[in-house]
């Protein structure tokens, strides 16, 4: 009878593990970054080459950094919805084209429009693990003093614009 107990033990454990598991959501997964200074970077801008953006460029403001691709499916869904908070001026947006081609890139944001103040290329990907960039689209909100605040995993949605994105950009501006 005690010969079936620990197999017993075993896989009860195993399926309270499984039960967590299922219970988490994967667009909340921590970020280790909140809270800390945003990786810096220095980098070429899509539309002129010969030109940088340094984050260190953005001090003093509050702003979003965009991770996106133009071959990445879910950055078309939530692209209206950048367009439309460019439009807004709420809060300037800066792209991260990660692991594209520029001229893909460059025909990407002519077909769909551009909301980005600039986008900087990361043709390798070195800046997006930096972030700890997961997979595009992913969204940063970072503050006047270069501090990520909050990372947005997969694309941005109307709901976490309105309950998340916007309230923490007016505090921060504020």
């Amino acid at each position: 009878m005690t010969r079936f107990l620990l197999p017993l033990a075993a896989f009860i454990v195993l399926v309270l593990f499984l039960a967590v598991g299922l219970g988490l959501k994967p667009r909340e997964v921590p970020s280790p970054l909140i809270g800390k200074p945003a990786p810096v970077f220095q980098s070429q801008l899509l539309h002129e080459p010969g030109k940088t953006l340094a984050s260190q460029d953005n001090l003093g403001k509050v702003w979003l950094l965009n991770v996106w691709a133009s071959w990445c499916v879910s950055c078309r869904e939530e692209h209206p919805l950048l367009v439309e908070l460019a439009k807004s001026g709420i809060v300037p947006i800066y792209g991260l084209n990660y692991k594209d081609k520029p001229d893909l890139a460059l025909q990407w944001l002519s077909q769909y429009g551009d909301p980005y103040i600039v986008s900087v290329v990361d043709p390798e990907g070195r800046i997006g693990i930096d972030y700890g960039v997961y997979g595009v689209p992913e969204t940063y909100v970072i503050d006047k003093n270069g501090v990520i605040r909050h990372k947005q995993i997969g694309p941005v949605t109307v709901e976490s614009l309105e309950k998340k994105i916007l309230p923490l950009i007016k505090e921060l501006q504020g």
